[in-house]
């Protein structure tokens, strides 16, 4: 997956006159910030060369991500076409580019984001490139929400593991209801995002929410440690990238998990794939979360017919069709 044209664009301006030595110790910083989970009352990207680093090396994973997720959103849900945007905790806008590629008729964005930095630069990138009526907003999304309007998707993407665990369960409570119909909430594919997110997930449905995505049903996770829940999208790396981080290979993994809750139910409960498939001679192993709240292993050979060609084309974090199956 790569980024969309203009935001490349517009990220190679931005980017084209920072030294490379600047870029690789901020992106450095930045990465150790992000791996420990630091919660130490700084921003992430509290100073511009670390927006700068992240643009540079963090933009294009988490705009892949983020376009999986609602990408399975949209799967599940198929007549949702959301008109009103909030993301909480923006950054420089990466769910916005994202939304709009998918939703181009997106008529107007509320964008809640803490560090003056990253809006300004989110300001710069989105001008003359986005349809959608845009306003930036700046605050602490723990506290400053109260006079926030809902909108018809709220989202909020790699924030969580930026704020202290007690602050959680008023922010999710307030994010539910600045929802119109649709609530959307990405962290990083680790054990720990994983558990955040199940949190998350139990909160919600206890308010009232139907899970869309990416689970297949309203019971418990049937998972447990030292498994855990997680997708992967590979991403194109850029030239600058690929410098920033002294990397050889022209892609990487990104690895995320996210829960997608509505105010109303999914259209159809489809298992789910939970990992990469196993294949073999005329043989394809899936690991599902199935409707029912549990997971299973099922195999697929060729006397399956069909069902295995089916079973064949499927890959990491997607649905199974029970029509076919």
């Amino acid at each position: 997956m790569e980024l969309p044209a203009p935001l490349r664009q517009g990220v190679e301006r931005l980017l084209e006159n920072v030294p490379l030595a600047t870029l690789k110790q901020a992106a450095k910083t930045l990465s150790d910030r992000y791996r420990a989970e630091l919660r130490d009352g700084r921003l992430h990207m509290a100073q511009e060369v670390a927006v700068q680093a992240y643009l540079a090396t963090r933009l294009p994973a988490t705009y892949a991500a983020v376009r999986a997720s609602l990408d399975a959103l949209s799967d599940a849900k198929p007549g949702f076409q959301p008109r009103s945007l909030l993301d909480v905790g923006a950054g420089p806008g990466t769910v916005l580019w994202a939304t709009t590629d998918l939703w181009p008729n997106l008529e107007q964005a509320v964008l809640f984001e803490a560090s003056t930095a990253v809006r300004k630069v989110g300001e710069a990138l989105a001008a003359d490139a986005i349809a959608a009526r845009t306003r930036w907003l700046a605050g602490d999304a723990t506290i400053d929400l109260a006079a926030i309007e809902p909108a018809d998707l709220v989202t909020c993407a790699y924030v969580l593991d930026e704020i202290v665990p007690a602050s959680l369960p008023k922010l999710i409570a307030r994010l539910w209801q600045l929802t119109g119909d649709t609530l959307l909430v990405v962290e990083p594919g680790t054990p720990a995002g994983w558990q955040r997110i199940l949190a998350v997930r139990r909160q919600l449905i206890e308010a009232g929410a139907h899970v869309l995505a990416p689970c297949p049903h309203q019971a418990p996770c049937p998972l447990a440690p030292p498994d855990w829940c997680h997708f992967s999208r590979r991403v194109a790396r850029s030239r600058l990238h690929r410098l920033t981080k002294d990397a050889d290979v022209p892609w990487e993994d990104e690895k995320f998990i996210y829960v997608a809750a509505s105010r109303d139910g999914p259209t159809s409960n489809q298992a789910r794939v939970l990992a990469p498939p196993k294949s073999g001679s005329g043989k394809v192993l899936l690991k599902l979360c199935q409707e029912d709240g549990t997971a299973t292993e099922r195999l697929f050979t060729k006397r399956d017919g069909a069902d295995f060609k089916l079973a064949r084309r499927l890959d990491w974090g997607d649905r199974l069709d029970k029509t076919s199956i």
